[in-house]
Parts: structure tokens; sequence; C-alpha cells
């Protein structure tokens, strides 16, 4: 497999697919093959590390971040800036990944390898460094947990084989790792906020690995999530891999299309602006349109975003039945899925300040979110859009 590490783009996508949607098959390949530490970072750390932080400087330039309605867009200096410093630590946080696997090898009955461990941290993040592509519109960075809770999968599988842990401590030794893979995400987060000065939206938090594999993995912020639930969310994927490769799935919507889907007014309210935006093609991307309303002294904003093939992602999201809640003193957030689609809501009464919103076909995600009198406007207004039109346009 020397070749399939140099040949190029085709054999990239190739076997980013293959670590995808048959995992076990791959990792028997990607353990007898000849490597160096070196040609791992050439020929895959620095090309799909990329993909994250590219996608949230096009996101944060082209759609901008939305809070309540109001839309923000970093400057380029500071966008860029955002990119480069997430993409140089990302490179980072695989060699220190590396060298914690290699160095509790010996602790948990395994045999220390530099270049097996540099190949178990690289590999096994190819879903959450995939899964970045939802950054291009930051509404859907959530959904961005999907992958980092299938890298997970992928660190499970390989760690054990590739560096011959015991049977009886291979558990414990994917644990220990998952902790420190978790410690390395905050210290890049907070060194990037640092260096780069942006407070955009926050991030979910990579899963938190319990003592038992097997059971539950906590999700900060997002409640649990069963990883038995992971094998059957991996066939779905591979569905929709195999759909890519037959040409049969579809580029995402046109804006047009979904902005023609923004009713004029809602009750009361008029409409008083819209806008749409896309990027990509060929089932790679993503399209978004926005309409604001307003009334009297309220207002909100009325969003519908396609991001296309990544769709298999979100379909990760729904298989694992992700959902959380929380309650303050004033107003409470929770995500849970309704109806078989993930749903989204939070509110203030306070500020009277709430957003509410629905993935739908694992596809399309509806979002309102502005200053209303109560939950229900917004959620009136989602309905308003007609879900079961979006649901058609899948496809």
């Amino acid at each position: 497999m020397a070749e399939d590490m140099q040949g190029g783009s085709a054999s990239i996508v190739d076997r980013a697919k293959r670590i995808l949607v048959e995992p076990k098959t791959e990792w028997e390949r990607i353990d007898g093959e000849p490597a160096t530490v070196g040609s791992i970072f050439t020929s895959w750390v620095v090309i799909l590390a990329a993909i994250p932080a590219i996608a949230t400087l096009v996101g944060s330039l082209v759609f901008g971040y939305r809070f309540f309605g109001i839309v923000y867009r970093p400057p380029i200096v500071t966008a860029v800036g955002t990119a480069i410093v997430q993409y140089v630590l990302s490179l980072v946080s695989v060699f220190v990944l590396s060298l914690v696997i290699d160095a509790l090898a010996p602790t948990f009955g395994g045999t220390k390898n530099n270049v097996q461990a540099t190949k178990v941290a690289a590999y096994s993040m190819t879903a959450g460094w995939i899964a970045g592509i939802v950054n291009i519109i930051p509404q859907l960075a959530i959904l961005g947990v999907i992958g980092g809770l299938y890298s997970i999968y992928l660190l499970y599988l390989g760690l054990p084989r590739l560096m011959k842990a015991a049977a009886d401590k291979a558990a414990v030794y994917t644990a220990a790792v998952i902790v420190a893979a978790i410690v390395l995400y905050f210290v890049i987060g907070a060194a990037t906020a640092a260096v780069t000065g942006l407070f955009g939206p926050s991030r979910p938090m990579m899963p938190v690995g319990g003592e038992q594999l097997s059971g539950t993995v906590a999700v900060p912020g997002m409640g649990t999530v069963d990883l038995g639930k992971l094998q059957d969310a991996s066939q779905r994927m591979e569905a929709t891999s195999k759909r890519l490769q037959a040409g049969e799935a579809q580029p995402a919507v046109a804006p047009t299309a979904l902005q023609a889907l923004l009713p004029e007014s809602l009750g009361p309210y008029r409409r008083v602006e819209v806008s749409n935006s896309g990027v990509g093609a060929g089932g790679v991307g993503g399209s978004t349109a926005e309409g604001r309303y307003e009334s009297g002294g309220s207002s909100f904003a009325l969003t519908l975003s396609d991001i296309s093939a990544a769709g298999a992602l979100a379909a990760m999201g729904s298989a694992l039945n992700v959902q959380s809640s929380r309650q303050t003193a004033t107003g409470y957030e929770r995500t849970e899925n309704v109806g078989g689609r993930m749903t989204t809501e939070k509110w203030d009464m306070n500020s009277k300040q709430g957003e509410y919103g629905v993935l739908v076909a694992d596809r399309f995600m509806v979002q309102a979110s502005g200053t209303v009198p109560n939950i229900d406007v917004l959620k009136g207004a989602v309905n308003a859009v007609g879900l079961s039109k979006l649901e058609s346009m899948k496809g």
C-alpha cells in the first residue's frame, strides 16, 4: 500500500472512504503497510487537517455567524488568522497525540512504535476532519460533533490492533488516549481563541470517554450517546458513499429555490429583507437563504440551509439520538428527537430571545431566531416553511 500513500488525490479519497465505511478492514491494511512519520504527515495529515480550517474560513466570510437575527462577519485578517492557527494546531495535536499513544503502549501491554502511533493518531481523526466541511455553514457546525464521535469509534478499532495492546487492557488504553485527545482539544480551542481574539459561536465539545467504551460516551452540553449505535450509523454513511460514487447524489438545492420557500408574511410579521448564497457543486457544499421579519418591536430571522452530501453525517446524528437539556433561572436549552427529526430549542424569558431549529430529511436545517413575545412564534415560522416540501426536495 506504499503506492496508496503516494498516489495523489484519488488515493486519498479512496482511503478516506474506506476508513469511514469499512474501518476494520482498512485498519488491517494500515497496520501492515510501510510508512514513516513524515510520509503520514505529508500525504494525509497536512491535507485532511485543512478541511475544517478552510471550511470555517469560507463559512465565516460567506455566511457569517448569526446571533438572534444579527449577522456577524469577521474581518478578513481575523478570519484568515483563525484558520491558520487552527490548521497549525491541528498538525501539532496529531504529533502530540502520537507521542501519548506511543508512551502509554507498554503500560497496557502494547509495543512502542512511533510510526504505528502516528498512524493511529492521524487516521482516527479522519471522520472529524471530514465532518469539518459543515463549518462552511457556521450554524451547522454543531453537526461536526458527529464526526468527532465517529473518530472515537475509529480510535477504538485501530488503537489495540496497531499498538498490539493486550486484549484485557485495550479498552482502558483507548479510554486513556481519549482523555488525552480531549485535553488536546481544549488546549487547541483556548490557544486559537487567545491568538486570534475571535469569539464566534461556541463549538461543540469533543466527547468524553467513560471507562467502558462498550457503554455510552458523555458529550458536554449534549448528553450521552450509545457507542453501540455507531455501527448502524456507519452503514448509513456507506450507503451515501455508494450513491456518491455512482453519481446518484443530488447537489445542493439552488439558493434561489430555498428562498422561494420563505413566506412574504407570517401572521402580523412582514418580510423586510431576504438574501441567499451558496458554495460548492457536485453534491458537496451547501446553500442557504434567509428572510428577516418584523412586527412592531419584535423581529426574527428565518433561515433555510442545505448541507447536501454532508447530510450523511447528519444521518449519523439522528441514528445516535443525540439529546440534551439545560434549565436556567430565566429559560432553557434543549436538543432532542421530535417526530424523527433532530430539533433544537432555546428560550430566555427575560430578554424574549430565542431560537428554534429542525433538521429535515437529515439534510435541511430550518431555523428561526430573534426577539419575539414567545417561542411559539419561532416554532410557527419554522413550520410555515412547509417541511414536507423540503423532504421532497431531497430526492
